[in-house]
């Protein structure tokens, strides 16, 4: 069995793009895999947070991943800052971390754009977070989307580093990126860039837990393109973002897809795909809904996800504490 990790931030609810990227696969890879998986909370406050938001943003996120399907007795299932092995893991990466990869980091640059008064050094340094969430499980394979391709590859680069210092230790994770169009979702407003929560146009995203009238009017709205062919082509970014969102959900190929809609306007097409979303994720809103309301169950399972995590990272980080000549 392959070891994998995966975190998501719980800066809000997860869109569209966040479900088939990510989560999603998260429940499917438990059947076969050792799954480890964190709401890290810690990534979040790079950006200026309101406390008691947060705090309430990360029960509800924990909530989300339950209902989107991951088993916390199958699969561990914790909130980062429960377990202090992050932060120790952060600081003896650092010291194999180079200050000019860190510089050439694209979503640092991104966020510093975004945030002028408020370029700290963990938003600078949070990469080297990353890379110990994921090697303090000596995870194989680490679920990204296509965006995050080079988190990972910094990631590789410093386990790589530290074993030529110190000796083979850390295993060097591969990436798993799904295939076909769920490792890329793009905004329904623009569609030449991804669906992004941060996206300033509400129509641009869709959020799993939206109720089924909302999601349905949001696709209405879609933007397509010329003509009135449903077609999965270059020249066709916005229908073919819907056709691929529909056959995520729907089962369907491509081509049947367009089979289906073969003669008939975007219209019937957009109202198809919205209705069938919606109803795909009413499972799990109503999941949601159930877990969300009972907070002591939650914070249980998230004190056990706690304790597993910290039994295994404990082990990694002991022994990287030797490895640099630290006396344990």
């Amino acid at each position: 069995m392959k070891t994998i990790f995966s975190g998501i931030q719980p800066t809000a609810v997860f869109t569209l793009g966040n479900y088939l990227g990510a989560v999603k696969n998260w429940s499917e890879m438990q059947a076969e895999n050792e799954c480890i998986y964190s709401i890290v909370d810690m990534h979040a406050i790079t950006v200026r947070q309101e406390p008691a938001k947060l705090r309430t943003q990360t029960m509800n996120s924990y909530a989300l991943a339950m209902a989107c399907g991951i088993d916390v007795e199958r699969s561990i299932l914790f909130v980062q800052s429960h377990n202090k092995n992050h932060a120790e893991m952060n600081w003896i990466l650092s010291c194999s971390t180079q200050f000019g990869e860190l510089s050439r980091m694209t979503q640092y640059k991104d966020k510093a754009q975004k945030h002028p008064d408020d370029v700290n050094a963990g938003l600078f340094t949070y990469p080297v977070l990353m890379a110990g969430d994921i090697l303090l499980y000596q995870a194989d394979l680490v679920p990204i989307g296509i965006d995050q391709k080079q988190h990972l590859e910094l990631t590789r680069n410093v386990a790589e580093r530290f074993n030529f210092r110190y000796g083979d230790f850390f295993k060097i994770p591969e990436a798993y990126i799904p295939t076909g169009g769920a490792a890329k979702i793009m905004s329904l407003q623009d569609p030449l860039k991804k669906m992004s929560k941060s996206d300033d146009n509400p129509n641009a995203s869709v959020y799993i837990l939206e109720p089924k009238d909302d999601i349905i009017r949001k696709f209405k709205r879609a933007v397509t393109d010329s003509g009135a062919e449903v077609r999965f082509a270059e020249d066709k970014p916005g229908v073919s973002n819907l056709m691929t969102i529909y056959s995520v959900f729907s089962g369907k190929t491509l081509d049947e897809t367009e089979a289906e809609f073969a003669g008939k306007g975007y219209g019937d097409f957009k109202l198809a795909v919205g209705e069938t979303v919606a109803d795909a994720l009413a499972p799990v809103r109503d999941e949601y809904n159930r877990l969300a309301a009972d907070k002591d169950y939650l914070l249980s399972c998230m004190k056990t996800g706690a304790e597993r995590a910290m039994k295994i990272s404990e082990k990694t980080l002991k022994k990287a504490y030797k490895k640099v000549g630290f006396v344990v």
